[in-house]
């Protein structure tokens, strides 16, 4: 792959209601929120605002509506510096209601969208008759990953919010790139880094415990920077969209890991989905770890 190939993320987009609380309520309570907000989301969308700010080209592939909410959505991709012509405007911009406790944790009920089958192909195909690229699916996707395989197409997933374990064998089978939690993978998938295939370079993020690389070089891991955890909402977005980043710039899948993890760690102590650092800051923070 040629550096400064685009990375065009094909996934979802949200409007995310957040009510950060005290703390979770149990059934048929009542918690009061400290606040409110309306704020533009989708682990898709939030990868590509992350891979562009890691100074990527980076487009966005997904499907909203022609309402001035979904107007408003892709404007803001644009002010971030992402390619949003990729976008279907015949869907309708889903809803996310995400809660945010008072230690940071996040927990989401998601809308399902209409990101189908044959939007996946014309991604593919379009990103293919440009010369090729990197093209992330998200974990809904999944089972679209295989059928995308173009020649000069470097193909990604992210599989969160995957849950079916036959669908993911054959995604971490058909990949050039993937990323997953490790509940996910181990606990929910009952799949371990050995499900991956051949060619294929697995990262299994831990959260605070860091990463763990799995690829045909080998096995590599990183630690997460300890920080004060403010919201965790759309850290593994973040940690994606910049891995994706130093991969289409031409480093090497450990190092673009290791600055993945420290712009997911630091996007922690900001609030929203949204919180990926800048290049220079994260360079700042990897300066600071390598002299203490």
């Amino acid at each position: 792959m040629t550096p400064g190939a685009p990375v065009v993320f094909c996934g979802y987009a949200n409007l995310d209601v957040v009510g950060r609380v005290p703390r979770f309520p149990a059934p048929d309570e009542r918690v009061h929120a400290t606040a409110i907000d309306q704020l533009p989301g989708g682990m898709g969308a939030n990868a590509a605002v992350a891979c562009a700010r890691a100074g990527a080209t980076t487009a966005f592939a997904g499907v909203v509506g022609t309402d001035p909410a979904s107007d408003l959505f892709l404007a803001q991709l644009a002010f971030e510096g992402v390619d949003a012509g990729w976008t279907d405007r015949t869907g309708y911009l889903s809803t996310a209601i995400v809660l945010v406790d008072g230690a940071g944790r996040r927990s989401v009920v998601s809308q399902d969208d209409a990101l189908d089958a044959e939007h996946v192909a014309r991604t593919a195909d379009r990103l293919a008759g440009l010369g090729g690229g990197l093209l992330y699916l998200d974990g809904y996707r999944a089972a679209q990953l295989p059928a995308a395989a173009r020649p000069g197409v470097v193909l990604t997933v992210d599989l969160d919010g995957c849950e079916n374990p036959d669908v993911a064998r054959a995604a971490l089978a058909a990949a050039d790139h993937a990323v997953v939690g490790r509940t996910r993978l181990t606990e929910l998938l009952g799949l371990t880094p050995a499900d991956r295939g051949p060619r294929t370079t697995l990262v299994v993020t831990d959260g605070p415990a860091g990463w763990q690389l799995a690829g045909p070089d080998g096995i590599a891991s990183g630690a997460a920077l300890s920080v004060e955890v403010v919201d965790d909402t759309g850290a593994g977005d973040c940690f994606v969209g910049t891995h994706l980043a130093g991969l289409a710039a031409g480093l090497g899948p450990v190092e673009a890991a290791t600055r993945a993890g420290v712009a997911a760690s630091l996007s922690c102590t900001q609030e929203g989905a949204r919180a990926a650092p800048s290049p220079a800051r994260v360079t700042e923070a990897l300066h600071q770890l390598a002299t203490a």
